[in-house]
């Protein structure tokens, strides 16, 4: 992700539903059923930090990396609200360049579905596996091609919150591309400020994930329903994928 100065201000008060400490424990069970121990661990997009901060606080070594200096900079005030010493990137996904190797890679809530542009994606995989280490994880959850087409779509969504009131409008275009318009109300001693943000999504069937994963050297363990180990479904609205990497093939 990149940019999101506006919507970094809200980010976390429109995703008041999200449970990060069930997804915390989910991430877990899922390590634990490969018989994988987390080790050094790259949150890849982790936005303004809660799902870091849950793993964190589990004894999780890990860190995180954004390509928003607004994400990371509530992530930041997060984790020194907490007393929790914790290192935020700013980097692209595509981009990433690390200190050092890791032991596990995970992103969630569909931060992977921001890149719209399949050459980019392949980028982003092939950074990864450069700086895993021999039997690394890399586990990921993404909006499904089910989910833009039928549940997404041409849809607008209301958000009204005490914080701001949101009006989301989608446009579903080639390639299961979403259009995402924000107009997002702030309201403030009674009066009322608009604010707007756009960006993109996109959906890639699960096979084009498959496909990229092998050729940046990763194999395809498990692709699971979301929150749960449940086989994925026609109608299934995210998909968990499960990858270790087996053979770096595009080192610098």
């Amino acid at each position: 992700m990149s940019g999101y100065h506006i919507f970094s201000q809200f980010y976390d008060n429109l995703t008041f539903n999200v449970d990060y400490e069930k997804r915390a424990d989910y991430l877990q069970s899922v390590l634990s059923l490969w018989g994988h121990e987390s080790g050094l661990t790259l949150d890849l997009a982790c936005g303004t930090g809660s799902m870091t901060l849950a793993l964190k606080e589990r004894g999780w070594d890990i860190f995180g990396v954004d390509g928003s200096q607004d994400m990371l900079s509530i992530a930041m005030d997060k984790a020194y609200d907490k007393g929790l010493s914790l290192l935020f990137l700013c980097q692209r996904m595509e981009e990433l360049d690390l200190y050092g190797t890791i032991d596990t890679c995970i992103s969630t809530l569909d931060s992977l579905n921001h890149i719209t542009d399949k050459a980019t994606l392949q980028a982003a995989f092939d950074k990864v596996a450069l700086f895993m280490n021999p039997g690394g994880l890399f586990v990921f959850d993404v909006n499904t091609v089910y989910k833009h087409k039928k549940i997404l779509g041409n849809n607008t969504f209301v958000y009204d919150t005490d914080e701001v009131y949101c009006v989301w409008q989608n446009s579903l275009k080639e390639n299961n591309i979403i259009n995402i318009e924000l107009d997002l109300f702030e309201k403030a001693d009674g009066v009322y400020t608009r604010h707007s943000e756009r960006f993109k999504e996109r959906a890639y069937e699960i096979d084009e994930l498959k496909e990229m994963l092998k050729k940046a050297g990763f194999e395809t363990l498990a692709v699971y329903h979301d929150m749960t180990t449940d086989a994925l479904t026609d109608d299934s609205d995210r998909a968990v994928i499960v990858a270790r990497i087996v053979e770096v093939k595009n080192k610098e």
